[in-house]
């Protein structure tokens, strides 16, 4: 076999800010990426026909990046048309888990494989590597390990990558991973009042920059709020308003489906629906600047 035949490939539906970028780092490793969006200035074939017809490979494999919803459901509807028996779609957007055995059922019956993946990262995964959960099966999951792998973190894949379970468990990995992200992001943005409240404290932002070594709440989110109080000290330039992609209400019902407690992420989540009423609220204001810096998510400007 010669070094061409090597390369893997692989498919991309939906090049918006993470698709793109994952675009970017899996061509880095040396795969073949086909990029389909809807915005033809990013696009690198014209339509999802186009983009089966690209990928050579015996098993073509198709990774989609597209908002959860009518969109998915769309995308893999169409996919569906255009690939054939023994080929792989991985959903690696925001999807409901329990979508995840309808899209599975809807591709097994044209004989095409499927998993599901959770990705976080955000912005920053094209230089730092994204953390995958990922449910389908054994053989499927070695199949697509290059891809994997190119898109992890560097160092021990045991500490970027798991495989979750089968069907919908790596979209619930990711649900459960989201609802634990509110709940930290809650207690930076609480803390952060308080500090601001007591005139004993002069310097905010380097008491948030001197936790960043050695102390117990030491945390990737940490390092961004820091970045986010050096561009803004006060959080002035933006309002305490917050929304929530769904994930977070998700793992709500969950917990209420199975008697889990979940005082501390519910308590976040209802934090976010307050602060749509009008709330000018320094903790909002703290998980907004958050939010906005690992996933480029809009803020509104004060």
């Amino acid at each position: 076999m010669d070094e061409e035949e090597e390369i893997m490939q692989i498919g991309l539906v939906g090049l918006g800010k993470m698709g793109n970028n994952m675009r970017a780092r899996l061509r880095n490793a040396g795969i073949d990426v086909v990029g389909y969006d809807a915005n033809p200035a990013v696009s690198d074939v014209a339509d999802l026909g186009a983009l089966a017809e690209a990928l050579t490979d015996s098993k073509r494999l198709v990774w989609v990046m597209v908002p959860h919803g009518k969109i998915t459901h769309d995308v893999i509807t169409d996919l569906a048309g255009v690939l054939g028996e023994g080929d792989l779609v991985i959903d690696g957007g925001n999807s409901k888990w329990l979508d995840d055995t309808i899209h599975a059922e809807q591709l097994a019956a044209k004989g095409i494989r499927y998993m599901d993946v959770g990705v976080s990262g955000g912005v920053w995964g094209k230089d730092n590597g994204y953390g995958l959960m990922v449910g389908g099966a054994a053989e499927d999951v070695e199949f697509a390990m290059p891809v994997f792998d190119a898109l992890r973190p560097e160092g021990p894949r045991e500490e970027g990558f798991s495989h979750a379970g089968g069907i919908g468990a790596g979209h619930y990995a990711k649900m459960v991973h989201n609802g634990i992200e509110y709940a930290i992001m809650q207690a930076y943005g609480e803390g952060y009042e308080l500090l601001e409240a007591k005139d004993i404290i002069k310097d905010v932002p380097a008491v948030f920059a001197g936790w960043q070594r050695g102390t117990v709440v030491r945390s990737w989110l940490l390092d961004l709020m820091v970045l986010a109080l050096n561009e803004d000290p006060k959080l002035d330039a933006i309002e305490g308003y917050v929304e929530d992609s769904g994930e977070g209400r998700w793992t709500l019902e969950e917990a209420i489906e199975h008697a889990v407690p979940m005082p501390a992420i519910s308590a976040s989540i209802f934090a976010r629906f307050v602060s749509r009423q009008g709330s000018a609220s320094p903790t909002m204001k703290a998980v907004a600047a958050l939010r906005n810096q690992f996933g480029g998510h809009a803020v509104k400007k004060a």
